[in-house]
């Protein structure tokens, strides 16, 4: 009986909910991992926010590289949309903060290079997993990006919304809550059944873990001082 009322109440609670609570743990683990409050403390160096933003360069080449190829697919095509693209907002912030010479010395981590290998994997084999990546990430900077961003100009001196921090600034979406509340509403309609909408949670969790990977082994490269 009580898997029946579960069943039920799960029908009819929106997806977009349903992936939003089933991922909160590893969403929080990963966004409480030490090196993230490290950096939003101020107490890390600007070539750690560099070696960060070098990671998500190598991530979001992955989401960006395969949109062009899912925009006509029935399942992540809705979610393809130009606004949201940020590698070259990334590119720039890189030349900024490494000099002209960056993407000769950008150097995945073996967590980054799996993140970024899964993601171009389902991007090929399983458009609803891509889903799952493009939901965690976009959604992630369109909300606490803001935070870190914030945290980034106020800690190094950063343009306000200037050079350094343009891969938070998304230009071509005047009103965040807006897209945000879309963007639910399209996972909300997104064209699989349970079984696949449980699979793209799964998913979903993965992708949490992937950043929770990266963010220990970027705290293992700026640990703080004794």
């Amino acid at each position: 009986m009580d898997a029946t009322v579960t069943a039920a109440a799960t029908a009819q609670t929106p997806f977009s909910t349903l992936i939003r609570v089933a991922s909160h743990e590893q969403h929080t683990e990963a966004e409480t991992s030490s090196f993230m409050s490290d950096l939003l403390g101020g107490k890390l160096p600007v070539d750690a926010y560099a070696r960060y933003t070098e990671q998500l360069w190598f991530v979001y080449r992955a989401l960006e590289e395969a949109a062009e190829s899912l925009a006509d697919d029935p399942v992540a095509g809705p979610f393809i949309q130009p606004e949201l693209m940020r590698t070259a907002e990334l590119e720039r912030d890189l030349a900024h903060l490494r000099g002209a010479g960056w993407r000769a010395r950008a150097v995945p981590l073996p967590a980054t290079a799996a993140y970024a290998a899964r993601v171009a994997e389902c991007a090929r084999d399983w458009p609803a997993g891509y889903v799952a990546h493009h939901y965690t990430r976009y959604l992630g900077d369109l909300s606490g990006g803001q935070i870190i961003r914030d945290k980034a100009e106020r800690t190094w001196g950063f343009e306000r919304k200037g050079d350094g921090v343009r891969f938070y600034v998304f230009e071509d979406i005047s009103n965040p809550a807006a897209f945000k509340r879309g963007y639910r509403e399209l996972l909300d309609r997104v064209n699989a059944d349970d079984l696949e909408k449980q699979r793209i949670i799964d998913e979903c969790k993965r992708a949490f873990d992937f950043n929770g990977a990266v963010f220990r082994e970027l705290g293992g490269e700026f640990p703080l001082s004794a």
